[in-house]
């Protein structure tokens, strides 16, 4: 508890009320929005990466306690030490803290909280593992939770840093009718990034046959390092066509 209560106690101190009130706007925290209700300190990213390598062997019921706080940059920094906690484990305890992220996965609920661990744990987890075990993205592709969704395209990212894109083309199939802007723009990007590690014409295996039904959010994101001419026959509708 020692080390929890000191934590919190420099998450106090650190905190900058006009920094908050940035973020709470930046991170669409009005009634209705995404973010509705999500609370913040005004302390930076690097900041919080510092603390959580200062109590990066804190224990998992004090994560616990701070993943289930309103406050975002208390569930921030837990992930960061989750990851942490992760990248030094043993098979054993990575599968825990795997186990751990999905049983809290509707607290890890906004974008960069999400996008900043989901490919460093569930990714990673996953990558070595057997296709019933990869079937935990299928399920969270068709969560009816918007954040859950976000986890399962995001994590597909350690697959392409691997060369592998067969996983992220399952997922994207998944959320090409889905309604959350959120969704389309991490799809796109995931796609994108295929193009940008694996290879252009790869990345086209997935467009060419959706890019004509895809969201235009999607669409554009996943495209935006084409060039010029071929980005615009996409946005046309007339890739292919002379």
């Amino acid at each position: 508890m020692k080390k929890f209560l000191m934590l919190k106690k420099e998450f106090r101190s650190l905190a900058d009320i006009k920094q908050a009130g940035i973020l709470q706007r930046f991170f669409k925290t009005g009634p209705g929005q995404y973010g509705e209700g999500d609370l913040f300190l005004g302390i930076k990213v690097p900041v919080q990466r510092k603390l959580a390598k200062k109590y990066a062997d804190l224990e998992m019921s004090w994560i616990e306690r701070l993943l289930n706080s309103p406050i975002h940059e208390h569930r921030l920094t837990s992930l960061f030490i989750l990851i942490s906690q992760f990248n030094k484990a043993d098979s054993q305890t990575q599968k825990d803290i795997f186990n751990f992220y999905i049983e809290y996965s509707k607290r890890i609920n906004n974008w960069d909280l999400v996008d900043l661990s989901a490919p460093n744990i569930v990714g990673k987890y996953l990558v070595d593992k057997k296709v019933k075990e990869l079937k935990i993205l299928d399920r969270l592709a068709v969560s009816h939770n918007l954040w859950e969704r976000r986890i399962a395209i995001l994590a597909t990212f350690e697959f392409i840093k691997l060369g592998k894109s067969d996983l992220t083309f399952r997922i994207a199939q998944k959320l090409l009718k889905d309604k959350e802007d959120l969704i389309h723009k991490a799809v796109g990007w995931m796609l994108r990034e295929v193009g940008k590690r694996i290879g252009e014409a790869e990345e086209e295996k997935f467009l060419l046959p959706h890019y004509q039904s895809m969201p235009r959010t999607m669409l554009r994101y996943a495209i935006e390092r084409f060039p010029e001419a071929k980005r615009k026959k996409y946005l046309r509708g007339k890739i292919g066509l002379k």
